[in-house]
Parts: C-alpha cells; structure tokens; sequence
C-alpha cells in the first residue's frame, strides 16, 4: 500500500505510514476502491469500512424493512445469493384443535387457560414429532402438521394417522387427569387430508423463515378437522385408499364441505390395520410370479436345516432399495413349510423414536396381540397365549402390555409360572423386569 505523502510503500493492513505517520488510505473489502482516512462507507458501492459502521448498518431499521421476501427450498438452508422457486410435493397434512375452547376459556383467566391448553398442544407436537412430522404453526388452541416434508417418507400417510391416533389418546388421557382434579373435560378434533401442495420457505425478516405449504390439499385437511366428530380423526378419500389396510376407517359418507362446490367422501378412523408394510399389502391383492433366486434360496435352506440340527444361524440379506429382499424371505417362508415357529418384524421410517420396536413387535407376535385389539399405546384387552395356556383378559399378561407399549422400556424376560390352583391365575417368578433405556 503505497503512502500518498511520502510514496513509501506499506504492508498490507497497515492503518498509517511507517516512513512518514501519514494516515493510509482505506481499501473497500467489497469493490477494492481506495477511500479516505476516517470514512466508514465506500464512496463506490457503499460497504462498511470499519465494524462500527458495520454493526450500525445492520442494527438499522432502513437496511433491511424493504427486503423482498425470498421463497426458498427448506427451512434450514436459506438461499442467501438467489431466489428460488417452491417444490411441488405430495405431503400429508394434519390439522388438530380442542373442541369448544372458547367456551372453555370464556371465563378463564388468561393464565389459567394457558395452563389448560399448553399442556394439550405439547401433547399434540410430540405426538407430530413422534412420527417425524414437522408442526408448521400454532393455531392457539391447536397445531397445523405436515408429514412427507420437509423429511421425505414414502409411508408419510400413515405416519401422519399414527400421530393422529396417539394424539387422541393422549388428549383422553390428559382430559381424564383434568376432570379428576375438578376441572373440565377437553376433546380434540384431527382432519388429515393427501395431495400435492408448493412447499417453501418464506424469509419474513432477519434470520427468521417458515416453511409453509401452498395449495388446495391443506385446505381440505382444515375442512376435515371441523366436518370430524368431536374425540375422532376425519380423513378424505385420497388418504384412505393409500392407508387402508394400515389402518381401519368407517364410512361417514358424502359431506358438503364449505369452499368446494361437490361433496365429499369422509372416512373415520378407528384404529390399526392388521398390515404393516408394502409387501403385505401388496400379497393381499395378488403378486406377480417369482423367478429366480434358487442360489438364495437354497443358502436360506441350508442354514434352516443348520438351525434344525441345534446350530443357531443369522442369516442377512443386503441389497439396495427394492430388489427384492422383502419379496425373497416372503417365499422362503411360502415354499419351506419347515413347521418352524415364524416370528416376523419390520423396521418402520416413524419408529426411530421407539426403542426396541423389533422386539416389542416379535413378543406382540409370539402372545398373539393383534393389531385388531391393540389400542394406540399397545394396551391389549384380549387373551394372549403362553406355552399353551390361556391369560384371561383381566388379568396381566405374562409381559406387561405396559412394558409392550412403552418404547422408552427394555425388557427382561424371566418367566411365569402358572399356580396350581385356579385356572388361568398366574403369579411371577422373577417377572417382567423392566429399566429405562
């Protein structure tokens, strides 16, 4: 940097000549454009100089109040350089509010109706969350969902009912607990609708986006939370032909919706299916011949008779999405009749949240607690089998449903012993032993 005094060349970064004292010119870090000693904006392309007038800059109201907003890909990753266009998806939204909250707040102090619905709306987001659903806003007195974004699940309807359900369960819980301590019963009403929607991030000022959809498919889920009965869930038609099986539904039929100029189909749901995965889904409608496969076939035949013999085996099957590994161990198990006790579990995109699901699932199995009689938590209210005898419904199971339908449980198993008095009475032997995980 050349002092403009004396012609003596400085370093870079220095603020005054080492020959002469002299004050150097300032370096625009933008444009590269000489300016004054003590000027704190380029005179080229009106940068900040110093931090000072950097932070001034910022703090001001005028620099940023007439920024357009910027529609974006994601909530997380803002573009800072460009505009972009939203990203046209098939989501699942998921409206649920309180029934009657104004009611209920109508003579309430503000701070004791916040400490009536706050508790309802936590309820509510973890059970969205749960799922790996994402909770656009806040209604007040409810939540506005979205499942299949900005997270992509291929399952993202039933992900979006199985939140629904846990939701209604929570929220009869927490309703129970507030009428016990004397107050007033709440119930919640969820409307979840399947369609195509823009989703986009829109920055409405400094550091701050919401990621929010845009189309008609939303506004039918809204619909269906206020044409739902109160304590149920309402889902369209287009979410009902890619649930069911996963779930069961009732028909509420043709319903005139507010804004649309046809009735619609409305569906209730009323609990779990008895399917959990494609492949299922998939074999009660018919599947395509299989061809093929005879090496692994006959290396799964191998380690059966292995495991016939006393030698236990663990078999893998590793290959990328959708070859056929599902497809290979559903014949295996057609084609062997080997008179082997089959236990079977999947693995599920909303079931990180669930330690242990696999097992749960397999111990669900071996008692025979069908999905039919599982309510949302796992609680069972039908006879399971146990080495051949019978538990009765009142009575515990050999393993606590409580311990089955706690994800955050791990299980011991000891044993049962069954009395030799009454039938079907049981006592533990060093039973269920649970911890935390």
């Amino acid at each position: 940097m050349k002092c403009a005094k004396c012609g003596a060349e400085n370093r870079k970064g220095r603020k005054f000549c080492a020959k002469c004292a002299a004050p150097l010119a300032r370096l625009c870090p933008s444009c590269g454009a000489s300016n004054e000693p003590g000027e704190d904006f380029c005179g080229e392309c009106g940068a900040a100089l110093t931090p000072a007038a950097r932070e001034s800059a910022q703090s001001s109201p005028a620099s940023w109040s007439g920024l357009p907003i910027r529609v974006t890909s994601g909530p997380e990753t803002l573009a800072k350089d460009s505009e972009l266009d939203g990203e046209r998806k098939t989501v699942t939204a998921l409206f649920a509010d309180i029934k009657g909250s104004t009611e209920l707040m109508e003579d309430l102090d503000p701070e004791q109706a916040r400490a009536i619905v706050d508790p309802a709306l936590k309820l509510m987001i973890e059970a969205v969350r749960r799922c790996d659903g994402y909770v656009v806003q806040s209604t007040g007195d409810g939540i506005f969902a979205l499942f299949g974004a900005p997270v992509a699940h291929e399952d993202h309807p039933q992900c979006a009912l199985y939140a629904a359900l846990r939701m209604q369960e929570e929220l009869r819980r927490y309703s129970a607990k507030l009428v016990s301590d004397g107050g007033s019963p709440i119930q919640g009403r969820i409307g979840v609708n399947t369609g195509e929607v823009v989703v986009r991030a829109l920055e409405t000022g400094q550091g701050h986006a919401e990621y929010t959809p845009i189309g008609h498919s939303t506004n039918l889920a809204a619909r269906m939370q206020t044409a739902a009965p109160v304590g149920s869930i309402a889902v369209t038609e287009a979410t009902r032909s890619l649930v069911e099986g996963y779930i069961t539904l009732k028909a509420l039929g043709a319903t005139k919706v507010k804004g649309l100029s046809e009735p619609v189909n409305v569906y209730e749901v009323t609990g779990l299916g008895p399917l959990r995965t494609r492949l299922q889904r998939a074999a009660a409608r018919g599947l395509t011949k299989f061809v093929g496969r005879r090496r692994e076939m006959d290396a799964l035949g191998h380690t059966l008779q292995q495991a016939k013999a006393g030698h236990g085996q663990i078999v893998a099957a590793m290959a990328d999405p959708g070859v056929g590994k599902s497809r290979l161990f559903y014949e295996f198990k057609a084609q062997s009749h080997s008179g082997c006790m089959v236990l079977e579990a999947y693995s599920v995109s909303h079931g990180k949240a669930s330690a242990y699901l696999p097992a749960i699932e397999l111990l669900r199995e071996y008692f025979e607690i069908g999905s039919e009689t599982m309510t949302a938590s796992g609680a069972s209210e039908s006879s399971v089998r146990y080495s051949g005898w019978i538990v009765h419904s009142k009575t515990r199971c050999p393993i606590s449903t409580r311990c089955l339908a706690s994800s955050n449980l791990a299980i011991r198993w000891r044993g049962w012993i069954r009395t030799s008095s009454a039938a079907g009475r049981w006592r533990r032997s060093n039973a269920c032993s649970c911890a935390r995980a």
